[in-house]
């Protein structure tokens, strides 16, 4: 391979990158924490984690070009303690899906959309809502891998227009001075990159 060549990551890859720094943040929600506020306004704790289990689950489904259904989302904390782990279980099958040959190829979902995009729709939740649940429960935020960041950068200025009239991404917020890349992606999904926990 050429030195100087940039190397395209897979889905798959990106995806197995953001597992390893959501799955600590995941195991390090205390039970006391499900019931505090997150970045994300509508979700407490519990509800955020709930929401970020049904995607992992619907989107292992739009890996393999099934239909998925984002209507109900199932309390998957309540159904025992041990959710934690079932959730890190489901992030490697997740991984596993996206990094199937094909997975990439052609388009998936109800919406038709090109399948990478789809993927990278999966790898934005796993990584911008364990920033929302890192920040929400008083941990070190688990930051992103550069090739995450720049696979969402892209994703985001893609799906910005259609995301912000869907309500799934809040208006962009000014990007703080000095701001990391990191931080200037999820300013514009909406969030206050110091967004404080009360």
């Amino acid at each position: 391979m050429d030195a100087n060549a940039v190397k395209t990551y897979g889905i798959g890859e990106l995806l197995g990158l953001a597992r390893e720094r959501a799955v600590p943040v995941v195991r390090g929600i205390p039970d006391e924490a499900l019931a505090g506020p997150t970045p994300c306004a509508e979700y407490d704790v519990k509800a955020l984690v709930n929401h970020l289990f049904q995607v992992i689950v619907q989107f292992q489904r739009l890996a393999v070009k099934e239909t998925s259904d984002f209507g109900e989302t199932p309390d998957r904390v309540g159904e025992g303690p041990d959710w934690r782990e079932r959730l890190a279980d489901e992030a490697d099958r997740l991984v596993a899906a996206w990094s199937a040959p094909g997975a990439e190829e052609g388009t998936t979902g109800g919406m038709n959309m090109p399948a990478r995009l789809v993927g990278s729709m999966a790898l934005l939740d796993l990584t911008v809502h364990v920033w929302d649940l890192a920040r929400a429960t008083g941990q070190d935020h688990p930051g992103a891998d550069e090739a995450v960041v720049t696979e969402l950068t892209g994703a985001v200025a893609e799906l910005a227009p259609t995301a912000r009239k869907m309500g799934v991404f809040g208006e962009p917020v000014a990007e703080p001075e000095g701001a990391s890349r990191f931080e200037r992606l999820l300013a514009r999904t909406g969030r206050d990159p110091h967004w404080p926990r009360s």
